[in-house]
């Protein structure tokens, strides 16, 4: 629940960002010299980029939160089995045990959608977030592709 509340608070901040920006670009259009339309449209090219990345990365993290659900409700998701050090770190040792696990599962069932999820958590767990984030793209795209 923090992760998700933090989430909608940098969301909202960086849309109010976008509509601060996007208005001062258009005060720049409405000046109407050449240089000011040339750097207003410039200035809205930057919030509209950034919607668009967080519209996809809303959509990544909306799609992979419905996929834990189905997972859990069917009784699969991963259970954390993962040694720590005293300070609560995970141990490495123990991540790449249970990630060749994972791996070896993901290799005998390359299109369950399951084993994708379940590699992604362990890529999570071993500190490797773009492979991670490959893994539940992979994941996502299977789910959506057995319906």
């Amino acid at each position: 629940m923090r992760a998700k509340l933090s989430y909608a608070i940098t969301a909202a901040v960086l849309v109010v960002y976008f509509v601060l920006v996007g208005s001062r670009g258009l005060m720049l259009i409405k000046a109407g010299t050449l240089l000011t339309v040339t750097f207003g449209v410039a200035v809205l090219i930057l919030p509209v980029i950034g919607l668009w990345f967080l519209w996809k990365n809303t959509e990544f993290v909306r799609k992979a939160n419905q996929l834990a659900a189905e997972l859990d409700a069917e009784g699969g998701l991963p259970v954390d089995e993962l040694k720590r050090t005293p300070s609560g770190r995970i141990d490495r040792d123990s991540a790449d045990e249970v990630f060749a696990r994972r791996k070896a599962e993901t290799e005998d069932a390359p299109d369950d959608w399951r084993s994708w999820f379940r590699l992604a958590v362990a890529y999570h767990d071993a500190r490797d977030t773009p492979r991670a984030r490959k893994a539940m793209q992979r994941a996502i795209f299977l789910r959506e592709t057995a319906r």
